[in-house]
């Protein structure tokens, strides 16, 4: 499918796989909307591209039901409509024994993994359903944490686990109206996030011990792929991880 005049919207845009990805698009020739928290990231983002007035930086909270109106009001009005969302917003908590977490940090978590991801479903969805032609793509970030959880991982974990079930309803949910969705599940991108893990990061044995990693463009790569479908063939499930890193047979 060429992406010619094709409109993506990338959560998460301002550091990390978002930003791989909302480069990836840009480089493609899509239109791409950036959001995130951090103004100043957007905008570095979009520096990057070099892409002109195909960026467009969208300050965004995905938690906040106003904030994700807002933004798919602002890329409808400059674009006119939205051909593919990654639904890639996301935050973890410190790794505590799940006893002693606190309840906010939890909630935080939740708000975001989750509700973050409900809500810009539902405002692209809304768009989609109305747009001439009609229907699109949803590729939601998951974790192949909710197939093997790192210890302490509670909240990641749980949400990302939740991701998968609102990508199978939005899949079946979508049909009826042309609307695609489907899932990435990562591991190891080598991002400013996941560093650590050639330092050393707690294994389920107890020890602490460095993980392999991966060039974050492979996660790019694959996004884009899922995007560049034919709205009558999609990927439902995708996981793309280092190969050497212990997540078969982990634990």
């Amino acid at each position: 499918m060429s992406s010619d005049g094709r409109v993506a919207v990338v959560t998460g845009a301002g550091s990390g796989i978002g930003r791989a990805v909302a480069l990836a698009f840009l480089g493609a020739g899509y239109r791409t909307a950036l959001a995130g928290r951090r103004p100043e990231a957007l905008l570095q983002t979009a520096a990057l591209a070099g892409a002109g007035d195909r960026a467009l930086p969208v300050p965004t909270d995905v938690s906040q039901p106003d904030s994700v109106r807002a933004l798919f009001d602002r890329v409808v009005e400059r674009f006119g409509r939205v051909d593919v969302l990654f639904n890639n917003a996301g935050r973890g908590a410190p790794a505590v024994p799940i006893d002693e977490l606190p309840f906010e940090q939890w909630k935080q978590v939740v708000d975001v993994n989750l509700t973050g991801m409900f809500l810009c479903t539902q405002a692209a969805f809304r768009v989609m359903k109305a747009q001439v032609p009609r229907g699109g793509r949803i590729i939601n970030n998951g974790s192949i944490s909710a197939h093997a959880p790192r210890p302490n991982s509670a909240p990641y974990t749980a949400t990302k686990h939740a991701v998968t079930g609102l990508t199978r309803s939005t899949s079946l949910d979508g049909r009826a109206f042309d609307i695609a969705c489907g899932q990435i599940d990562i591991g190891n991108a080598l991002t400013e996030m996941t560093a650590r893990m050639t330092q050393g990061v707690p294994q389920a044995d107890g020890s602490v011990r460095a993980e392999p990693t991966m060039d974050v463009q492979h996660v790019a790569s694959t996004v884009l792929h899922m995007a560049s479908l034919p709205l009558t063939a999609n990927v439902q499930f995708a996981t793309v991880m280092a190969t050497r890193m212990p997540f078969v047979g982990r634990g």
